[in-house]
């Protein structure tokens, strides 16, 4: 029988005085920070988040400004039914099992929450196709909790750049908030995302133009194409 190995170690985070430098800078480029799924309400952002799973942010806002041109509550998400609503989303991955989802979770909040979106944690996961990224996702942006929705951007960075390394997203999201200042964590979720979405790329990240680059711990720092 083959011997397994124990994960090692995870590496100490970067001081705070660090982790705080790296995020005035981030703050200094891009001030207020957006999501970019498109959304009109606290509804239309659930769903949008909901269907973002394994899918660009691009191709989100591409299915559902149709879609929710049509249904922007959940009572319209009902009336148009799950086929129409596969139907507009069929351009993105696993459309069958999010048209489920959100027909469901559109049928839970009429039942349980007057038709509007929760406020905590526990009853956003107890939706249809709603984990605790999405739910971070939620309570971020419509409610402005400073939550930390970590994706696979914010996994990479926080572990490429030494702010908060961690072997699963739950890990690097308690780290993250243990050393996030006060001062930044409205934002910091999205900092993070739009800085591993266009600039710590996966394959090749541009080290050249980051602006975080001296205080980073990635060894295999790249330089600007010739």
């Amino acid at each position: 029988m083959a011997k397994t190995s124990k994960p090692g170690p995870v590496p100490r985070p970067l001081p705070r005085k660090t982790t705080e430098q790296i995020y005035a800078r981030l703050a200094a480029a891009d001030p207020e920070p957006q999501t970019e799924l498109n959304y009109t309400n606290a509804y239309t952002l659930l769903v949008a988040v909901v269907l973002s799973a394994q899918a660009t942010d691009k191709g989100v806002n591409k299915a559902t400004a149709a879609l929710f041109d049509r249904a922007d509550t959940p009572e319209r998400m009902l009336a148009l039914g799950e086929d129409k609503v596969r139907d507009y989303i069929k351009t993105i991955g696993l459309f069958r099992t999010k048209a489920k989802n959100v027909i469901l979770l559109s049928a839970r909040l009429i039942e349980h929450f007057d038709g509007k979106v929760p406020q905590s944690r526990e009853a956003l996961e107890s939706l249809a196709g709603v984990g605790r990224k999405t739910a971070n996702v939620v309570l971020n942006v419509v409610f402005d909790m400073p939550t930390m929705a970590v994706d696979t951007h914010i996994f990479r960075v926080s572990n490429r750049t030494g702010m908060a390394p961690g072997r699963n997203p739950l890990e690097v999201e308690k780290a993250l908030l243990k050393t996030l200042p006060e001062a930044f964590a409205q934002h910091a979720h999205h900092w993070l995302i739009l800085h591993g979405r266009y600039t710590c790329l996966a394959r090749k990240p541009r080290c050249w133009l980051c602006p975080i680059s001296d205080l980073c711990r990635f060894k295999e720092k790249t330089s600007a194409p010739e």
